[in-house]
C-alpha cells in the first residue's frame, strides 16, 4: 500500500495511446543499493537512478471506450499492474476530459 491509500483514481489514460513501451518506476538506485522509497534528502535523492519496468503500450485512441472491459488488453495488464504494485484497487479511470470518459470499475 502506497501512503495508506486502498483506490486508484488513474487519469488521463488516453495520454499514453501513441506509446510504444510504458515504463513505470518500480525503485531507486542509490549509491549500489536498490530503495523501495525514495530517500527524503534532497541532495541523495538528485544522485538516485529510477528502476524502471517496462510494458507494452496499446498505440490505439481509446477516447470512444466507456466499459473497463473494452480498454485495449495492455491497457487493462498496465492497470492491474499498477494496482499490484501500489496495493490498491482501481476505482475510477478516465479516458478524456469529459465527465463522460471517465470510467467507473
Amino acid at each position: 500500500m502506497v501512503n495508506g491509500i486502498d483506490l486508484l483514481a488513474v487519469t488521463n489514460l488516453d495520454g499514453l495511446d501513441t506509446l510504444e513501451r510504458i515504463k513505470i518506476c518500480t525503485a531507486y538506485r542509490l549509491d549500489g543499493a536498490t530503495l523501495n522509497v525514495p530517500p527524503s534528502d534532497h541532495a541523495a535523492f538528485a544522485r538516485c537512478e529510477p528502476v524502471y519496468e517496462e510494458m507494452p503500450g496499446w498505440q490505439r485512441p481509446i477516447e470512444g471506450i466507456r466499459r473497463y472491459d473494452d480498454l485495449p488488453a495492455a491497457a487493462r495488464r498496465y492497470l492491474k499492474r499498477i494496482c499490484a504494485l501500489t496495493g490498491a484497487e482501481l476505482s475510477i479511470v478516465s479516458v478524456g476530459p469529459k465527465r463522460s470518459q471517465t470510467i467507473q470499475v
